[in-house]
């Protein structure tokens, strides 16, 4: 207060606490894709993160599902590889679906997230349904997260769908996002050419993988095998129009309906010779069409079957960072995202046993991949909780790390206050205190190990403990700051013995 001049009575306040530390969000993943638009009223949104806490705000700001189509090609079923591309057959005649449109799953990772307990997450859209994917222009917008504080994990759904040495480089480059230039973040990774087995004709995609991700940023990254069978899309989200030609289709539906000179004056004949005008078609007339269709025509049924399992042959990053969000809200970050079932999913693409797990779990290069396994009576569950550093003790588990990472942004930002403030002993006892507060709290939460806060952190500030005198004459302050992490029992082991019989 000022100088007291003048005779009265003068009112002093003193601060009794130290600043407090607020926990930081642990939960908020940022996505990067294509999207079917980016637009807030008139202002586009493209490029730029933008943040939503639900579906129904993605819709509004983004967009909905792209329009994928097929084509119907006949197969030589008698071919070594025959059997293999057949989707659908008429008696002695095979046919396969072939996507002719660019595979956009950005949308459908989506409802994956949000089904999975996802909340609040930023949208980076960098282009609509029209442009091709481009793994440089995913890549380049990554800079932008550089400016968002908030997200701690960044998933870009469709880099699997690049070819394959784009989808390695746009990985990479995602790892020094998260472990270099950001270090408040995880990079979950899908595996390239994860829906197929490990000892599939065109390699070990788990193999591949390791030998083309690097070694740098580990302890930041995390992925998951194999891809699952989603059942996002449904039948009613498909029809006819999914379909490029349509003539065939007739032609198809007429074989399989053995429909003769005389029966072609029926209605199931009428409604087939729709479909080579379908375009011109109104929307309920569409509708009626295709209801007929899917009441008259097994193959049409069996199609649209063929067409939603494509479609939903989904990679698991985006449902993973759904469940972290999910783990995080309902028990903590510390716990390990792992033992948990993955919803709107019906299997994993392979069923791994749990022999088959093992070069997964624990590998000599140290790059664990996690499993999603299917188990009787439970269903699909995550089996696994490792980062791509497994040989690392500090940092081999997920929620290691990312308790970590919250710790250091939490801590971190409340120090902030503390700039330029005097360095000494007040200072330092104010500094401690609000440290001491904040991890007692997360202690008590069960965040931190040990049976009493004196075993779960410490926290040293001071002349002789931290600094020297030359720190203090340069404006540093020094903080050290021990935990006590939890790591998962990840492997239980039970002994029994026989004992002599007592009575």
């Amino acid at each position: 207060m000022g100088a007291m001049k003048t005779p009265g009575v003068y009112i002093v306040e003193k601060n009794a606490f130290p600043n407090s530390a607020v926990e930081v969000s642990t939960a908020v993943p940022a996505f990067i894709g294509y999207t079917e638009k980016s637009a807030n009223g008139g202002k586009s949104l493209k490029n730029r993160p933008w943040r939503i806490t639900s579906l129904a705000e993605y819709h509004q700001y983004f967009g909905g599902a792209p329009t994928a189509r097929y084509k119907i090609e006949k197969v030589d079923a008698t071919k070594p590889d025959g059997l293999e591309k057949t989707d659908f057959q008429i008696e002695n005649d095979a046919y396969s679906l072939t996507m002719s449109t660019q595979r956009y799953t950005f949308y459908y990772s989506m409802l994956l997230f949000f089904r999975n307990g996802g909340g609040a997450c930023y949208i980076i859209s960098v282009g609509n349904y029209e442009e091709e994917l481009d793994g440089a222009k995913l890549g380049g917008i990554i800079e932008e997260l550089k400016k968002e504080q908030e997200p701690t994990m960044l998933v870009i759904p469709e880099a699997v769908h690049l070819k394959e040495d784009a989808c390695f480089a746009l990985q990479q480059e995602t790892m020094k996002h998260c472990g270099l230039d950001m270090r408040n973040r995880v990079a979950i990774l899908d595996i390239y050419g994860g829906f197929r087995d490990r000892k599939h004709p065109d390699g070990d995609c788990i193999a591949n993988f390791r030998d083309k991700i690097g070694k740098n940023y580990l302890d930041y990254s995390v992925s998951y095998y194999p891809w699952v069978n989603a059942s996002i899309v449904q039948d009613r989200d498909l029809s006819f129009e999914n379909l490029d030609d349509l003539k065939m289709l007739a032609d198809i539906i007429s074989s399989e309906q053995s429909i003769t000179d005389k029966e072609k004056k029926g209605p199931v004949f009428a409604e087939l010779t729709k479909l080579e005008t379908a375009a011109a078609l109104a929307d309920d007339e569409k509708q009626i069409l295709n209801k007929t269709l899917a009441t008259v025509s097994p193959v049409f049924n069996a199609i649209i079957t063929e067409i939603r399992k494509k479609l939903n042959l989904l990679p698991p990053a985006a449902a993973m960072a759904g469940i972290y969000a999910m783990v995080d809200n309902s028990r903590g970050v510390w716990k390990a995202p792992a033992n948990v079932s993955v919803a709107g999913v019906i299997s994993p693409v392979v069923n791994i046993t749990h022999e088959q797990q093992e070069d997964l779990n624990v590998t000599l290069q140290g790059k664990s991949i996690n499993a999603i396994r299917p188990f009787i009576g439970e269903g699909t569950l995550v089996w696994g909780a490792r980062t791509l550093d497994g040989n690392s003790l500090d940092w081999r588990y997920v929620n290691v790390r990312r308790t970590m990472i919250m710790l250091e942004e939490s801590i971190k930002l409340a120090s902030k206050a503390y700039v330029f403030e005097n360095n000494t002993a007040n200072t330092w006892v104010s500094v401690k205190g609000m440290i001491d507060n904040f991890l007692n709290g997360i202690w008590k939460r069960g965040g931190l190990a040990g049976s009493s806060p004196e075993d779960a952190f410490e926290v040293h500030i001071g002349l002789g403990d931290t600094m020297t005198p030359e720190d203090i004459l340069e404006g540093i302050m020094r903080i050290t700051v021990l935990v006590a992490l939890i790591r998962p029992a990840e492997f239980i082991e039970i002994t029994f013995q026989q004992q002599m019989q007592k009575s």
